[in-house]
């Protein structure tokens, strides 16, 4: 099943009220959006959960022991299900078919759209699904039937950027040329960023996902795409997720692009674009660089997504950068997010070797060919000023300094 709105909720409602008729069915899915008795393991081995990617309501039956975790990069994905699955049935969620015969995918492209002619699609049409274009269209001739819905899509507002969160984004913001081609995530940060892109010139968008944040970008006249070497003048995406206004911005909108997640993430394709610019977040880096994106206090949060797939490719680019971005403590300022070791138990998202700009609100940390001594200064140099005697005795007892 595709990821977030891409879940065709009527669907799973049936199969979930058969469950005790079917025997050793897995459904695979990244950020499941809709809490259900499946997810928690109600049904035992009859139908079980398997996630790519852990959401608020995956992440307690993950850590019950009642749904399984697979570690992947985004782009990986696709792979990852014709491989190691029988990829048996994609259920999805889809716009009504047009004239043409072709329904849309709609929100979503990700890694199910990857899947048309390798597997059978059986799909939820629901009337409020914005038709989009690109690489998510299914023909009539290829699903093995459909039913119909009307339900309203899940809303995601985006979350509001405090003070550090705008300082940061200054930074970046100030380091990214007229004419570059943005990656962002979602979260305070990528918003704050966004917002302060409105005084560039000719941006162009390739992200897998696209927020409300782009929209408006879109819309001031800052991302035009003009200058980009793919798809030009076209804002290239995977998915979707956001307000009722980024869903009505997406409807019929030949300027939005959606394509596989297996295009969109793919590191050399984000390499071919000049001047690529990707920016994402993390919870914790260590004095090497390395980032811990996908665990909290040393247990699994999320997943790995398309980090490393964004930042290798950034990094790959000809006059492209990649950002990670982090608050620079957490705990209402008594912890510091820039560690001398990662915490125990947490988990290398993105590694040393890959890692570009480290930026708080305290600075930017330039970390590529930079040597083990040099990147532990620059990184205490970004941390809150209350804990850099700490960090600087600590990086000494390892040797760093």
């Amino acid at each position: 099943m595709p990821l977030a709105n891409g879940e065709p909720v009527a669907l799973l409602d049936a199969i979930e009220a058969a469950a005790s008729r079917l025997q050793g069915v897995r459904v695979h899915q990244m950020h499941a959006l809709h809490d259900r008795r499946y997810l928690h393991g109600a049904f035992g081995d009859h139908l079980r959960h398997v996630s790519y990617f852990l959401s608020a309501v995956t992440r307690p039956a993950f850590h019950a022991g009642q749904c399984e975790l697979v570690p992947n990069h985004f782009s990986e994905v696709p792979r990852l299900l014709r491989e190691s699955t029988r990829c048996s049935l994609v259920l999805a969620a889809a716009a009504p078919v047009d004239r043409h015969g072709y329904f849309s995918l709609g929100t979503n492209c990700d890694y199910v759209a990857a899947l048309i002619g390798h597997a059978p699609f059986f799909l939820e049409v629901n009337e409020r699904m914005p038709r989009t274009f690109g690489g998510n269209q299914v023909h009539v001739s290829q699903v093995v039937g459909w039913t119909r819905a009307d339900r309203p899509l899940l809303e995601v507002t985006p979350a509001e950027p405090g003070p550090a969160a705008r300082r940061i984004a200054g930074m970046v913001a100030e380091r990214i040329p007229d004419g570059a081609t943005l990656q962002a995530g979602i979260g305070a940060v990528p918003n704050a960023l966004l917002s302060a892109l409105h005084g560039h010139r000719d941006l162009g968008v390739h992200t897998e996902l696209l927020s409300d944040g782009f929209v408006e970008l879109i819309e001031s006249g800052a991302a035009t795409g003009l200058r980009k070497r793919h798809a030009p003048g076209k804002a290239v995406t995977t998915f979707v997720l956001g307000t009722q206004r980024l869903y009505d911005f997406v409807h019929e909108n030949p300027a939005v692009e959606f394509q596989p997640v297996n295009h969109v993430n793919d590191p050399a394709v984000i390499a071919s674009e000049p001047r690529f610019v990707s920016v994402n977040a993390t919870v914790e880096v260590d004095l090497l660089g390395q980032c811990a994106s996908e665990t909290v206090e040393g247990r699994y949060w999320s997943s790995s997504g398309g980090q490393a797939d964004f930042a290798r490719g950034a990094m790959a680019s000809d006059g492209g950068r990649a950002f990670i971005v982090l608050p620079a403590t957490a705990r209402n300022g008594t912890v510091s997010r820039i560690r001398p070791t990662l915490t125990r138990g947490a988990v290398v998202t993105t590694s040393k070797n890959t890692v570009d700009h480290v930026v708080t609100e305290h600075g930017v940390a330039e970390l590529q060919g930079r040597s083990i001594r040099q990147r532990a200064t620059a990184l205490i140099a970004i941390a809150a000023p209350e804990f850099r005697d700490e960090l600087t005795a600590a990086a000494r007892r390892m040797d760093y300094l």
